[in-house]
């Protein structure tokens, strides 16, 4: 059942590449690779050109390109799809401790991988949930007395994690929580309290010194300190950027999410166990965050789902009491037992060729997926008819422009938010819709192409100044104009 339940979430997993970032990632990786060197200014924009670019997540798409290069888009799409599962597997097990019964652990985690899906796909922060994922196991033995010298073992973890993606302040966070938690604990639960108590605070505490400190191994040294604190709190990427808002509960993707919050805080309620202090400070804080900024559903979810596994068990036992015999199978005759091994291994192999034939059937349909989501025959027309430059696109369409056409062409903007800054994101979208203004910020930046869909309000404008603007070029998916 556990293999299966995994199978099932790596399945959700495997699906086609959508995210739109995910092209200028492949470029970046493909970049660091050919070149052997990590950017440090942009290199893709037209306006933005030269200006700081802190690549933090340099190392996910080296893994990224490196993966491509020998696999294709079938060993992108499993490799990821495995790394959600790694990070399922492990908080199966964290639900396994506190549920003690499998199948309730099992029932919480698939219901935290509904909750969490929408989450998931070919992108660095996927490292980012593994880490965590891991980060918090291992905080937690630690917590019960389970781990002594081997919490020092996350130190290197975090210099990966820098490297692999800003998520790190994550790992951090956790550690910052946990010590925290661990004071609550000796200050609230006093029939608890050891003579240890204070060595393994102050045991995090120089733990969490030493992973601060390693912080500085990296490209960018210093500056990935001040750097997550400033995306953060960009307001512009909070107004336009979908995924850094707060969760819409009136779209159906985060309905499980909605099921989720209202399950763990109703179990924790009904259970007569009462919740520990440090258990309530970690989702006090992941809930905070999720419900700040849906891209971090994920970290909620790995705090929550243990939760609701022990207050949903403990319910269950107490109102439907069963007695250990009615937990376990009663022992088969060895016949039997054969027979039933040779089921379950048939049903297990049949389970990894279907999940194998979903994989490819994923890798397969990916250039159908490209299709619909990007206008594949505008930038074929751009690239033979060679429009000048500079030119105006589409946020969404930026990383694939990169991906397409550089270095022939240059972008106007893409999913890099942290390169182009809050000023220029207003003055991207106020043109978009087709503000005050709009005409001038064309001139100024000497926009000669404009490549956009055909429904947005510039396109609506550019149609009827016919005496600046020409169009050369429309489809369903995209319009372009050159300046006359």
């Amino acid at each position: 059942m556990v293999f299966v339940c995994m199978l099932l979430i790596f399945a959700g997993a495997a699906q086609p590449i959508t995210d739109t970032d995910f092209w200028w990632h492949l470029r970046t990786g493909q970049y660091i690779v050919e070149t052997r060197s990590i950017p440090h200014t942009d290199i893709f924009s037209s306006i933005k050109f030269g200006s700081e670019w802190i690549a933090h997540e340099w190392l996910s798409e080296v893994a990224m390109f490196a993966i491509w290069k020998l696999t294709g888009f079938i060993g992108l799409i499993a490799s990821f799809a495995l790394i959600v599962t790694a990070a399922f597997v492990i908080l199966y097990r964290r639900c396994v401790v506190r549920s003690v019964h499998p199948y309730v652990a099992l029932f919480a985690v698939l219901f935290g991988a509904v909750a969490s899906i929408s989450t998931w796909g070919v992108r660095p922060h996927i490292f980012s949930v593994l880490f965590a994922s891991s980060s918090i196991a291992v905080l937690e033995s630690f917590a019960r007395r389970e781990m002594g010298i081997a919490i020092w073992w996350l130190v290197p973890l975090i210099v990966i994690w820098t490297n692999a993606h800003a998520g790190f302040v994550i790992g951090l966070a956790l550690i910052a929580l946990s010590i925290v938690g661990l004071l609550a604990d000796r200050l609230l639960l006093s029939e608890e309290r050891h003579a240890d108590d204070w060595k393994r605070v102050w045991t995090l505490v120089f733990l969490l010194a030493a992973c601060i400190a390693v912080v500085v191994f990296n490209p960018n040294g210093t500056r990935l300190f001040t750097y997550p604190l400033e995306t953060l709190t960009s307001p512009a990427m909070m107004r336009y950027i979908e995924e850094w808002r707060s969760p819409n509960f009136h779209e159906l993707r985060f309905q499980g999410l909605l099921l989720l919050l209202i399950a763990t805080f109703s179990a924790l309620v009904l259970s007569k166990n009462k919740i520990r202090p440090r258990d309530l400070i970690m989702l006090a804080a992941t809930t905070w965050a999720t419900l700040r900024s849906a891209r971090n559903v994920w970290l909620f979810v790995l705090v929550a789902v243990p939760l609701f596994a022990e207050a949903f068990s403990s319910f269950i036992w107490t109102y439907f009491p069963l007695r250990a015999s009615d937990l376990a199978e009663q022992r088969k005759s060895g016949a039997a037992a054969r027979g039933q091994a040779y089921a379950n291994a048939t049903i297990l192999l049949l389970c990894v060729i279907l999940v194998g034939l979903g994989v490819r059937r994923a890798a397969n349909r990916q250039p159908i997926v490209e299709a619909e989501q990007f206008p594949i025959n505008a930038i074929e027309f751009l690239k033979s008819e060679r429009l000048a430059q500079p030119q105006y696109n589409e946020y969404e369409w930026g990383g694939y422009l990169i991906w397409k056409l550089y270095p022939q062409y240059k972008v106007y903007i893409d999913g890099r938010a942290d390169v182009y800054g809050n000023k220029q994101l207003e003055v991207f979208f106020n043109v978009h819709e087709g503000n005050l203004g709009w005409r001038d910020v064309l001139d100024r930046d000497n926009i000669r192409t404009v490549f956009v869909r055909p429904s947005i309000p510039l396109a609506s404008l550019l149609r009827s100044n016919e005496d600046s603007w020409e169009k050369v070029f429309e489809d369903k998916q995209a319009v372009i104009f050159r300046r006359r």
